[in-house]
């Protein structure tokens, strides 16, 4: 082979290669991405576990600033023992006493065995003490354990007096080296002193440990401690101490167990002394540890702390464990999706040619629907000018397609808009840009007509040869037959008012006769009344039963006739009168007619169960409204007249008021007449009425817009539901 025609070995790898490259990225994406989760998650995991235990270690110190704090009381305890001792040369023991049963320790601090003193004397005036003691009546002062030292250190007080403590009255403090060396400590500085650990005298074996501590504080003649050293062991009177339980005060103090430690005293740098000992609660090795030392009134401890396991003292190391593997997940789809998006790349570039198929073949449509569309269509470029029409536009001007293109869209009217308004539908159309309106065309070779055009602006077509589409429609005809309706619409308008006025003129024609009528009828209904009444007061005697009888029926026929002409003219003002519109209380209107109604029929006064919602109101006519509930509230007491547990209520459902009862009640199936004048469904001589209390109340709801309606059964009582106008305004 020639050597122009050879393969270079290195494009011969790349070639071979080329279709690798790819999975080759993918797999590179996937190295990176590990390799950057593990990082992150490396420094993630340290900072939180220095973060836990710089928490750990902020709460090792707090404990230790709690319990130096809370030693503080015990100080504050023995200095005011040492403030008796400034106002009485030397207490009692009933002063002693008094003071400390005020102080009431073992409720205030349960770790606490009492508050004491301790007096300092030589052996040369133990028995001068102990007479003294016997006369002052209180008992032997029996010193113990008495090793024959030139100086003692006695218990003389020791409150409260319970039996461990009355066992420690009389003991030498300076017989045992810890508390001898504390005591002399505080008498040659002064300062309060702490003793090392101890057991107590008081132990019992309750407590966890007898093991206790002891703090003194030194008392000295006159009001002021002496400045020098040697002055104060010569003026020292003796100390007043506390003792205490070091497990019982270290449990009040950090009663929590979520972290263990332990108390040694260090001081002097010898061999650590264990004070307190608080085991783990879980057997788990301690995630953190610290030691805290500090000075404690002349003593210093050293407070080992163990924090919990790691599990428990970085909670949030288990979520970086979730997030671990979630960055590996994430990696792992990071390369899939690598290798997918290099498998698709040749995809991808056979879809980009199929999609300039698809386009050239949706030009194509548009190009169709363009020049078949009964719709007028005209293309437009940014100034204004036609770029394309279809035959229908050519139609509805009168000019062939091809003329128009290049020419001036806003040419075509006769109106006064301006080229800009018609050309920029995108500043006054909705959210997606189109604009529609009637414009006046000026049709070549006809007569003028109105079009309807609908703007419409291109995607993507600023700055392009094509931006905008407007379709026309002719919509002549539309609009004459739009102003012949219009035109009878004014005509019918005229008709009715025409007819409301005849109307108004008949009702107020009707009315008139009705009141002429009922007027005109009383004087002959006087003049039956009076002339039957003087019949029966002067001829009375020479007629009969049955003549008298014919006579007071005549009397009764012309009363109740004059009734009826009364409740004729009360519908009719009702009809007549204008509404004045107000606020009003329903609820105590409806109070006040009960109220009329029980005393003017007081024998069932105490027999009618009446329940009346409160808060009902309403706006409407104060005086029609009182009607309404009269007649639909006399209706319900005169109705329950026979019943044993008569029962009307007032209230309101949804929308509609109700007058309920459970009374004679009415058939359902002649509920229709009840709201006619005059219509009656019992006999006059079951019960008494007219007739007009339900007719007049339809027409005071009519009036305030609403409705009324009734449900009932006979001796099933009756319902009568009404509605009313909202608002106000609504009322006519």
């Amino acid at each position: 082979m020639p050597k122009s025609t050879r393969e270079n070995p290195a494009e011969a790898i790349r070639r071979r290669l080329r279709p690798l490259r790819g999975q080759l990225w993918a797999l590179a994406v996937l190295v990176a991405s590990l390799v950057l989760v593990v990082i992150l998650w490396k420094m993630a995991y340290d900072r939180e576990l220095r973060a836990s235990e710089e928490t750990f270690i902020s709460q090792t110190q707090d404990a230790a600033d709690l319990l130096k704090q809370r030693m503080v009381n015990f100080e504050l305890v023995a200095g005011g023992g040492i403030s008796l001792f400034a106002s009485v040369a030397r207490p009692t023991p009933d002063q002693w006493f008094g003071y400390v049963d005020g102080m009431e320790l073992h409720r205030r601090f349960p770790s606490v065995a009492g508050l004491g003193f301790t007096g300092y004397l030589r052996q040369s005036r133990l028995d001068e003490l102990q007479d003294e003691w016997q006369q002052a009546g209180w008992g032997d002062l029996q010193v113990r354990p008495n090793l024959g030292h030139d100086r003692l250190a006695v218990v003389l007080y020791l409150e409260p007096k319970t039996p461990e403590n009355l066992a420690v009255i009389g003991y030498d403090m300076f017989s045992d080296a810890v508390r001898r060396e504390a005591m002399e400590s505080a008498m040659a500085s002064g300062e309060p002193t702490l003793s090392g650990p101890v057991p107590l005298v008081q132990g019992d074996g309750s407590h966890n440990s007898d093991v206790g501590l002891l703090l003194y504080r030194p008392v000295y003649r006159g009001p002021e401690a002496p400045v020098t050293a040697q002055a104060r062991r010569e003026s020292i009177l003796g100390w007043v101490y506390v003792p205490f339980w070091v497990d019982d005060f270290v449990s009040e103090v950090l009663p929590g167990r979520e972290m263990s430690f332990t108390i040694d005293d260090v001081t002097g740098g010898g061999t650590p002394q264990r004070i307190f000992s608080r085991e783990p609660a879980s057997p788990k090795p301690a995630a953190f540890s610290h030691a805290v030392e500090f000075e404690n009134y002349g003593r210093r401890w050293r407070m080992s702390f163990q924090s919990a396991p790691l599990a428990q003292a970085a909670p949030r190391l288990g979520s970086l464990q979730s997030i671990l593997s979630l960055g590996l997940l994430a990696s792992l789809l990071m390369y899939a999706i690598a290798w997918m998006l290099a498998r698709t790349e040749a995809r991808a570039q056979r879809i980009a040619m199929r999609l300039t198929e698809e386009y050239r073949f949706s030009e194509e449509r548009f190009r169709t629907a363009m020049e078949y569309s009964a719709i007028g269509k005209a293309l437009m470029d940014s100034d204004g000018l036609i770029v394309q029409a279809n035959p229908a536009f050519g139609n509805i001007v009168g000019i062939e397609p091809g003329e128009l293109e290049g020419r001036a869209f806003d040419d075509l009217f006769e109106d006064d808009f301006s080229p800009r308004e018609a050309l920029a539908p995108a500043e006054h159309g909705d959210e997606q840009g189109v604009r529609r309106e009637t414009r006046r065309l000026h049709r070549q070779g006809g007569e003028p007509r109105h079009v309807q055009l609908t703007y419409a602006p291109i995607p993507g077509g600023e700055g392009m040869a094509v931006s905008g589409l407007v379709q026309v429609e002719d919509v002549t005809d539309r609009l004459r037959a739009e102003a012949r309706v219009r035109a009878l619409n004014r005509t019918l308008e005229a008709r009715v008012a025409l007819r409301t006025r005849e109307l108004s003129q008949s009702n107020e024609e009707l009315e008139a006769f009705a009141y002429s009528v009922s007027h005109d009828l009383r004087a002959p209904l006087r003049a039956i009344d009076g002339f039957s009444r003087v019949l029966v007061e002067r001829y009375g005697d020479s007629l009969d039963d049955t003549g008298r009888d014919y006579l007071a029926r005549v009397r009764k026929a012309a009363g109740r006739m004059g009734d009826l002409i009364d409740a004729l003219l009360k519908m009719s003002r009702i009809s007549r009168g204008d509404l004045k519109t107000e606020a009003v209380d329903l609820s105590r209107i409806a109070t006040e007619i009960i109220e009329d109604l029980r005393a003017g029929d007081p024998d069932r006064a105490d027999r009618v169960e009446v329940v009346i919602e409160p808060g009902l109101e309403a706006h409407g006519d104060v005086a029609l409204l009182r009607n309404l509930l009269v007649n639909l509230l006399g209706n319900a007491w005169k109705f329950t007249r026979d019943s044993d547990a008569a029962r009307i209520e007032f209230g309101q459902e949804g929308d509609e008021y109700f007058v309920r009862d459970n009374g004679a009640g009415f058939p359902q199936d002649y509920v229709g007449k009840l709201f006619r004048p005059f219509q009656r469904l019992h006999a006059q001589s079951q019960f008494d009425g007219h007739g007009i209390g339900l007719a007049s109340s339809k027409r005071v709801v009519q009036r305030h817009g609403g409705v009324i309606r009734a449900e009932g059964s006979e001796q099933g009582g009756a319902t009568f539901r009404f509605t009313l106008a909202d608002v106000p305004d609504e009322i006519e």
